[in-house]
């Protein structure tokens, strides 16, 4: 047991990067994405056996490091495209539903992981996010079905909440007095552009080997076929 506050941090500091449990040896970052796309696929057969069902990200971040015994420090928005775009892309291969769709951020969306899946799978990508997160729903239920878990007539898609311009709902900033009017406020000058955001090489879009279908590492050459 970790008991002191010093053993605490030590175990914190000793335990970077990815590492296996409870032993805390390393791994490497391409051995924990094939577990966990292994571990990834058993536990969305799973989602897709309840009508309707689907896992937060969060949530299943969290269960594939259980189920794997690999952890990491790393946030899963850093990782988890990395681990549903090849597994959408050996689904598509195999001729399995799109398992990945079962997938949402905090909003229900499939959000922009689904368009590189697709493009992983040779399929078309919608032209908004409207029509990403309705074909996204559609694709749901082919995993519904294909599992046995739609009524008899075959179910439909569920709703997904999508604002009249394919984007998510914002609410009003504009202030009300207490009559019930609004009132505008001015600005104080026009904004400043923002400047362009770096983008860590972890936070980009996934490369996909064309024949395995596994993440390729920076030099771009498969280490698995190689």
């Amino acid at each position: 047991m970790l008991g002191s506050v010093s053993e605490l941090r030590e175990y914190a500091q000793e335990r970077k990067g990815f590492w296996h449990e409870p032993g805390g040896q390393r791994t490497s970052e391409a051995i924990a994405l094939d577990s966990w796309a292994r571990a990834a696929q058993d536990l969305l057969v799973e989602v897709a056996g309840r009508y309707h069902a689907t896992i937060a990200e969060h949530e299943l971040a969290e269960r594939l490091q259980d189920v794997s015994g690999i952890r990491t420090t790393r946030p899963f928005v850093k990782w988890m495209a990395k681990v549903l775009v090849p597994l959408s892309a050996v689904l598509h291969r195999e001729g399995s539903p799109p398992l990945t769709t079962l997938v949402v951020d905090g909003r229900g969306w499939v959000g922009e992981t689904y368009q590189l899946t697709l493009v992983a799978s040779d399929r078309p990508v919608p032209g908004d996010s409207r029509a990403r997160e309705q074909q996204a729903a559609r694709d749901r239920l082919e995993c519904y079905r294909w599992a046995g878990s739609a009524p008899e007539d075959g179910g439909q898609p569920a709703p997904v909440a999508i604002s009249a311009g394919g984007s998510p709902r914002a609410r009003s900033t504009t202030p009300r007095t207490t009559s019930g009017t609004t009132r505008r406020t001015s600005s104080a000058g026009p904004a400043k552009p923002a400047a362009p955001k770096r983008v860590a090489a972890s936070d980009r879009p996934v490369a996909v080997c064309p024949t395995c279908f596994m993440a390729l590492p920076a030099t771009g050459v498969c280490d698995n076929c190689d």
